[in-house]
């Protein structure tokens, strides 16, 4: 499937690609990455010792049991974090998907640190820790996982609470017309329309594959956006603005498109996720 004609190449330090800045599969439609200018800012080159054992996780995650396959990948998890390079993402892990962030490094949230602001245009301006987020209502959707590269994942459960609810507690004003988000890896930001904010298949997740969501995966919460592209759902979630306009996100200011509906949007056609 061709990439949009207009679609620039593009400097990619972890080497990421436009999956909230998540888990994905090379494409071989597409641009290969430039090379990092400033070795200081975007890491060291890879050592032989480093590239023959991360070869060595990928192969040992493709060939063994799932147990060890859960092991191998969340070695994986652990290397990516250490690996400048990018190249411990291209390498396979259990459950379909790969690790990437925008960012050098992402600090580790937990129960006793996270915190999501729900703020802007809205009357009931509010901070929700983890424990205030578990304790409310949650709705379960399983849904496949698509990603604008193309690789799928089919039937993949999350569970959170819908972004709605959320809004309906902030008391979100007239003028309103968007929500921009804003992640704690300090880089990555989405929005979505309002109208798109609270439809029901879009959640503030917890909850994914049936355990917690670590990480590696974008945890302790991330956002869920069920009918869009894959990147459309924010990992590492901190922050719920509302605003009267859409600002871009950071894929779409490189290219991607803001509405990102799953097969209708990027030049892809995709089957609906939702």
């Amino acid at each position: 499937m061709p990439w949009p004609p207009a679609e620039p190449r593009r400097h990619w330090p972890e080497g990421p690609h436009p999956c909230s800045n998540d888990d994905v599969t090379p494409d071989p439609d597409r641009p290969t990455p430039e090379p990092a200018d400033d070795a200081d800012a975007h890491g060291k080159p890879i050592g032989r010792r480093l590239f023959l054992g991360t070869l060595g996780l990928g192969a040992l995650g493709v060939a063994t049991a799932p147990w060890l396959q859960r092991g191998a990948e969340s070695a994986l998890g652990a290397l990516s974090g250490q690996d400048p390079t990018g190249l411990s993402g291209l390498l396979p892990n259990g459950g379909g998907f790969r690790y990437y962030s925008v960012a050098a490094s992402v600090p580790h949230k937990g129960p006793t640190d996270y915190k999501l602001t729900v703020d802007g245009l809205v009357d009931h301006p509010r901070g929700y820790t983890l424990g205030d987020l578990r304790a409310l209502p949650r709705t379960r959707l399983t849904r496949d996982v698509q990603c604008v590269t193309g690789w799928r994942v089919p039937g993949t459960p999350f569970e959170g609470v819908r972004l709605s609810t959320l809004l309906d507690a902030a008391g979100v004003r007239p003028t309103a017309k968007a929500i921009r988000f804003t992640c704690f890896d300090g880089t990555y930001t989405e929005s979505l329309t309002l109208d798109q904010a609270r439809r029901p298949d879009v959640l503030v997740a917890l909850r994914m594959q049936g355990k917690d969501i670590g990480h590696d995966h974008g945890g302790p919460v991330r956002l869920y956006v069920a009918p869009m592209y894959f990147y459309k759902s924010a990992k590492w979630l901190s922050g719920i603005t509302v605003s009267d306009h859409v600002e871009p996100g950071y894929w779409e200011r490189l290219g991607y498109d803001v509405d990102a509906w799953v097969g209708r949007s990027n030049g892809r056609t995709d089957d609906p996720t939702s």
